[in-house]
């Protein structure tokens, strides 16, 4: 989260890679044994940085950006879910896709952002703003565990999502934007060399 420029072992920028192309990957190699659903974990950041997928530069290349590339992770993670629904759907797949974020939960996640003042002001916020990490787990726990919509997308309840009883909560217009939904796909696809298993399914 929030990390100096990195660069994962196949050469990805280090968030984009983690917090994205990692879960693409592993998610098409299981999905054959998969009968209820998948979670994936995102953040009421994916509304920051530019607020879009810079495709030109998925690596950050031109003008890196810790908040700016972990947000582009983060709304990553949002189009995956949608698209990974929809070719479920298409496929005639009863497993669901669903996105889930913590609000705002002390955890130690926050200690590795590339700025002391960014660590500072969330150390400060850890102690007197953010809910704890068992109350944090509470939005994932419930879209593992609830029966809602494929594609939902939950998040705590309270003010702007920062802490709350787990809810079913909105999401930026460039998160459920289905064009760059499939585009993303596509790109992920070529960079990580896994498929959607159905993918005769889905086809058009």
């Amino acid at each position: 989260m929030m990390l100096p420029e990195q660069r994962t072992r196949d050469g990805f920028e280090m968030q984009f890679g983690t917090n994205h192309l990692g879960h693409f990957a592993l998610t098409n190699l299981l999905l054959p044994h998969i009968t209820d659903r998948v979670v994936t974990v995102s953040s009421s950041l994916h509304r920051g940085g530019t607020g879009v997928i810079d495709f030109a530069d998925l690596n950050r290349t031109a003008d890196y950006s810790p908040t700016g590339a972990y947000a582009q992770s983060k709304l990553a993670n949002l189009l995956f879910t949608l698209e990974l629904q929809r070719r479920l759907t298409a496929a005639g797949s009863p497993v669901r896709a669903i996105a889930a974020h913590p609000g705002y939960a002390a955890t130690n996640l926050q200690s590795h952002a590339a700025s002391p003042l960014s660590r500072l002001f969330m150390k400060f916020g850890n102690r007197f703003m953010a809910q704890d990490d068992k109350a944090g787990a509470l939005p994932t726990l419930y879209a593992a565990t609830q029966d809602i919509p494929g594609a939902s997308y939950v998040g705590p309840d309270g003010f702007q999502e920062m802490r709350g009883a787990p809810a079913l909560v909105g999401r930026s217009a460039a998160a459920s934007d289905p064009e760059a939904a499939k585009r993303l796909w596509t790109v992920s696809e070529e960079l990580t060399g896994t498929r959607f298993p159905l993918e005769t399914a889905v086809r058009g």
